[in-house]
C-alpha cells in the first residue's frame, strides 16, 4: 500500500481537497475533461489542462499523460490527467478515491475502486457505492464526513455570501462561443457587462470583486454559470483556496485516516512498475 490518492475531477472544491491532501503527505493523481469549464481559475488544478501547469498557494500541479503521471507524482507534483471514465484508477491501483466532480449524482465511482473510496456532496450513499459522503452544504454540517447514508440534497440554490445566494451567479444568456471583457479580481458594478456569449450581454446583477469567470473561447447553453461576484469585495480572495474548499478538504482527510488509518510509505518502486505497465499498454 502507499499514499497515493486519484480525485476525480480538478475544479476549484477539487483543487481544496488535493491542496489539503498534498501538504498532509499524500499523493495526488487528479481527473478532468479535455475542456473543463472551471470558474474559479486561478485556485483550480483544472488550469494546468491548457497551460501545462497550474499553481495554487504553493502547490504545483502539472498537466501530462496517464503513463507519466507516476513519474509526476514522484518528483513532488501533482499530477493532472485527461480522463474523462477515470481509467487512471484501474491503472495505477490507489489507496483512495475521491470522486470530488460535483456532478449531484454518481457518474461512475464504485466501492471497488480502491481500500477508500469518498463522495463529495450529493449523489452518493455511504456504505453503497462509496466508504464515506463529505458534506458540501455550507452552513452548520460542511465538511462533515457520513459514514452512513446521504449529504443533504442539493437545492440549486448557491450558498450565502453576504447575504446574496443566486444573485452573485453570473449564467450564459444563450448557447454560444464565451468571451469575457472584465478580469477575475475585477471590481465591477451591478449592471455593467462582464462578458458575452454570441454578442449576447452578461450583466453583472450585484456589485463586487469578479471572484470567477469562464475561460474565453468555451461553448456554453443557455443558464450555464460562467462567473461568480464577490460582494465582500476582496481581491485576494481571488487568490486562495475558500473557506468551504478547506472544511471540504478536512473533512475527506478526515474520511481517509478514519477509515483506512495511516497507509505505509510509499513505494516508489511499486510505482515505477505501475509506470511501465501502463506505458506498455499505451504503445
Amino acid at each position: 500500500m502507499d499514499r497515493l490518492i486519484v480525485i476525480k475531477g480538478a475544479g476549484d472544491l477539487a483543487t481544496g481537497i488535493a491542496h489539503r491532501l498534498f501538504r498532509s503527505g499524500f499523493q495526488i493523481i487528479m481527473t478532468e475533461l479535455a475542456q473543463p469549464t472551471v470558474i474559479r481559475r486561478t485556485v483550480s488544478f483544472a488550469e494546468a489542462v491548457f497551460n501545462g501547469v497550474a499553481v495554487v498557494e504553493g502547490v504545483t500541479a502539472v498537466k501530462t499523460e496517464i503513463n507519466k503521471a507516476v513519474q509526476i507524482v514522484n518528483e513532488g507534483k501533482i499530477a493532472v490527467v485527461i480522463d474523462e471514465s477515470a481509467t487512471v484508477v484501474e491503472l495505477c491501483k490507489p489507496w483512495g478515491v475521491v470522486d470530488a466532480i460535483l456532478a449531484k449524482r454518481n457518474l461512475g465511482t464504485q466501492l471497488g475502486d480502491a481500500p477508500v473510496v469518498i463522495g463529495v456532496g450529493p449523489g452518493f450513499t455511504a456504505g453503497v457505492d462509496v466508504h464515506a459522503v463529505v458534506e458540501t452544504k455550507r452552513g452548520h454540517y460542511l465538511g462533515q464526513v457520513i459514514t452512513q447514508g446521504q449529504a443533504l440534497p442539493d437545492t440549486g440554490i448557491p450558498g450565502e455570501i453576504a447575504g446574496y445566494t443566486q444573485e452573485r451567479i453570473l449564467r450564459a444568456p444563450g448557447k454560444g462561443i464565451f468571451q469575457s471583457l472584465c478580469r477575475i479580481a475585477q471590481q465591477v458594478e451591478a449592471g455593467e457587462i462582464v462578458a458575452q456569449v454570441n454578442g449576447l450581454p452578461v450583466r453583472a446583477t450585484i456589485s463586487g470583486v469578479l471572484r470567477g469567470l469562464l475561460r474565453d473561447g468555451l461553448t456554453v447553453t443557455p443558464g450555464l454559470k460562467v462567473g461568480d461576484i464577490d460582494p465582500r469585495c476582496v481581491p485576494e480572495h481571488c487568490y486562495a483556496i475558500s473557506d468551504k474548499a478547506r472544511s471540504v478538504g478536512g473533512g475527506v482527510l478526515e474520511a481517509l485516516l478514519l477509515l483506512g488509518g495511516w497507509p505505509e510509505e510509499p513505494c516508489f518502486e511499486s510505482h515505477r512498475s505501475v509506470a511501465n505497465q501502463v506505458a506498455a499498454i499505451n504503445q
